[in-house]
């Protein structure tokens, strides 16, 4: 009995393949689809999705009194803001629009199309309970700089707004339901809402840097946001015609205010240090039209542009240089840069800490001894990223303001647990 089975099974083993071989050749027999239909079909899969769906973002409604009605004093308090009536930025409008991140964020959210070849990464939802994170619409950056003459006043109109605005988020059930940690809130100046942002710390701040709020803010749960540049961009097909390392023949320039606090203090220094150094241009500038046309030249011409800190540690210098196809040399050594999860700022920048700036001849030694190859490839590397700090509206793919909402994005799986943990935590944060 064992025996016929074994001869059987060789039967079988030998006739199984020349069977198939001879349908094969006959072509009566679809191998494709007989037998491949148990492998993965890898061309008939759904193609890989490169960007997750965009963040679904909660707006609040608030009156225009908080954010459009300081651009425009004359629009109704009690109109909705709509992508129709959103007044349009003052591109003239002085140094307001350095920390005009609020207003771009906004308009974003009410933009109703997605343009040719535009990826949003942040779409409004009008049901709060399908909403990932809520956006404060309060300009409280533009605020300070209506508002706001003299630091020592008192019961100002932003301070009033800002208590209003903790008020209104306080009442709010999707405040309460997260303690704030979902909320999106723009503070990019360095005075923005300074009288009550300690309240609303758990939110995600959009801000310019740490300088003077690293007691309540933290890269972890914070978003830092470039600075809309103040010059002009320099468009590349003005520069296609011309040889662009040897058309540069300043080796570094700074344009600004040399007098500065805290931080800024470096300014003064570098201006003594570098003022009659050989193709080093370091002069005082005024925040004016004028100014900026300056800047906008000298930077076109220049190799390296020089980024010390101000009054805090960032500055819109930094984001004038990119637009302007000019490697930036910063000295800061508490600076924290937009994106940099996505950007590598050391391909294209040189840093120096503010000790190593202050050594005499160091760092214009260290610029003089980049070659011409990596000086090009540092400059081209600057013009291709230099759509991601574009401000614009409508929105246009991987510009700045979308490459904000990616962060925030980014900013959403911790949030979640930090809200998870909350709800069943007796004792908060014990382990610490």
């Amino acid at each position: 009995m064992k025996k016929s089975i074994n001869r059987t099974l060789i039967c079988f083993s030998l006739c199984i393949p020349l069977l198939l071989g001879s349908l094969l050749l006959a072509g009566t027999l679809d191998y494709r689809s007989q037998f491949l239909s148990f492998i993965p079909q890898l061309t008939n899969a759904p193609p890989c999705r490169l960007r997750s769906p965009p963040l679904r973002v909660y707006m609040y409604d608030l009156p225009p009194r908080f954010n459009v009605g300081l651009m425009d004093p004359d629009f109704p308090d009690n109109t909705p803001v709509t992508a129709a009536n959103i007044p349009t930025w003052r591109w003239n409008d002085g140094l307001r629009k350095q920390h005009s991140v609020e207003y771009w964020m906004m308009a974003s959210l009410l933009h109703e199309g997605n343009g040719s070849g535009l990826t949003r990464e942040a779409v409004r939802v009008t049901d709060p309970d399908s909403a990932e994170v809520f956006f404060v619409p309060f300009f409280s950056s533009l605020s300070f700089n209506v508002h706001v003459r003299n630091m020592a006043e008192l019961n100002t109109v932003d301070e009033k707004l800002q208590l209003e605005m903790v008020n209104i988020l306080k009442a709010s059930d999707y405040w309460k339901k997260s303690g704030g940690r979902d909320h999106v809130i723009p503070m990019h100046h360095p005075n923005a809402f300074r009288h009550y942002r300690d309240e609303v710390n758990a939110s995600i701040f959009i801000v310019a840097d740490f300088g003077r709020i690293m007691n309540i803010s933290k890269l972890a749960k914070d978003v830092v946001a470039p600075y809309p540049h103040m010059v002009e961009s320099y468009i590349a097909e003005e520069e296609n015609h011309v040889d662009p390392y040897k058309s540069r023949q300043t080796l570094l320039v700074f344009r600004g205010r040399t007098k500065r606090k805290d931080e800024g203090k470096i300014r003064a220094q570098l201006h003594k240090m570098l003022n009659d150094t050989k193709d080093v241009i370091y002069e005082e500038g005024a925040a004016s039209e004028e100014g900026f046309k300056a800047s906008a030249e000298q930077m076109r011409s220049s190799k390296f542009c020089l980024h010390p800190a101000g009054d805090t540690p960032s500055s819109c210098r930094l984001f004038d240089a990119i637009v302007s196809h000019c490697v930036p040399v910063i000295v800061s050594d508490r600076l924290e840069l937009p994106f940099e999860s996505e950007i590598d700022y050391k391909e294209f920048s040189m840093f120096f800490s503010v000790n190593e700036a202050l050594q005499p001849g160091y760092l214009i030694d260290k610029l003089r001894a980049v070659s011409e190859d990596q000086w090009l490839k540092m400059w081209s590397r600057v013009k291709s990223i230099t759509h991601h700090f574009e401000f614009q509206y409508p929105p246009k793919d991987e510009d700045a303001v979308n490459m904000i909402w990616r962060q925030v994005k980014h900013k959403v799986p911790a949030v979640k647990l930090a809200v998870h943990r909350s709800r069943r935590l007796k004792i908060p944060d014990w382990w610490r």
